[in-house]
């Protein structure tokens, strides 16, 4: 899933902002499809990570009630102009996406 995330970081004082938008299906395993009937398998995020500069900010564990396509707002401190920011998911198929922003 290659260029799955949009991501920016922007500085206000210490504290770093980072926004992401995450193109994933989020399927929760309980809707059917609607021409054949059968349950449409779950496909979901499990696993979010935010680094700053090498070091985990964010450890968060999702499941199949987060929406489709989703957006992810968080913020730290200890942050400066030009460090970087890397957002990572993995989701229950072992398909995985990663993004690297700079602190602006």
């Amino acid at each position: 899933m290659a260029d799955s995330i949009k991501i920016r970081a922007t500085l206000k004082g210490d504290v770093c902002t980072v926004k992401a938008l995450i193109k994933h299906v989020m399927e929760t395993g309980q809707r059917k499809d609607k021409k054949t009937g059968q349950v449409i398998p779950a496909h979901y995020i499990q696993d979010v990570t935010c680094a700053h500069n090498g070091k985990n900010v964010l450890e968060a564990a999702w499941g199949a009630a987060i929406s489709a396509n989703p957006y992810l707002s968080i913020e730290f401190s200890g942050a400066k102009k030009g460090d970087k920011v890397t957002l990572s998911w993995v989701d229950n198929k072992g398909e995985k996406d990663s993004a690297e922003a700079s602190i602006g």
